[in-house]
């Protein structure tokens, strides 16, 4: 691995990577988040039972929508062309939900930063559809798990 800082230039200066002789290959990451609740907020969360409304749905959208704009947050990022975003939402015990955000396309560079906007996306939107009856909720566990495509190779999390 690597331990040259790639956003930095020779004079130490933060510098967007320029990407235009990297080849165009298939590029796969997911990324995970956990938001852990009061057992009845999770059971409010997963039963539709929120005065906003449906918390699962709308984390779902929210995530996607934030993968499309990651370039728009992190300043060092690429635009990018998805192929494909999709968040998976599943109770994780009685006190958890656990988000898996999956995000993909055919470019020169990686989609890590797409996973993990999407997956902290979600868990925030979460939080935010279930504040008013939960305010000790705590967002965690936000971590790439797997990566394919690129000069890197493939990653996973053990």
């Amino acid at each position: 691995m690597s331990t040259q800082l790639t956003h930095l230039n020779a004079k130490g200066e933060a510098h967007i990577v320029d990407i235009g002789d990297k080849a165009q290959t298939k590029r796969r990451a997911v990324a995970g988040a956990r938001i852990v609740a009061e057992p009845t907020t999770i059971e409010a969360m997963i039963g539709n039972g929120l005065k906003k409304g449906d918390a699962l749905a709308v984390a779902r959208i929210a995530g996607i929508m934030a993968a499309k704009k990651t370039s728009e947050l992190i300043p060092l990022c690429h635009p990018l062309a998805l192929t494909k975003v999709a968040i998976d939402i599943e109770q994780d015990g009685s006190t958890g939900l656990s988000i898996r955000a999956l995000a993909e396309t055919n470019g020169q560079t990686g989609v890590e930063m797409e996973a993990l906007v999407a997956a902290s996306t979600a868990a925030l939107t979460l939080y935010d559809m279930a504040k008013a009856i939960d305010r000790s909720m705590v967002v965690t566990d936000l971590c790439l798990l797997e990566k394919s495509g690129g000069k890197s190779g493939d990653y996973s999390r053990a």
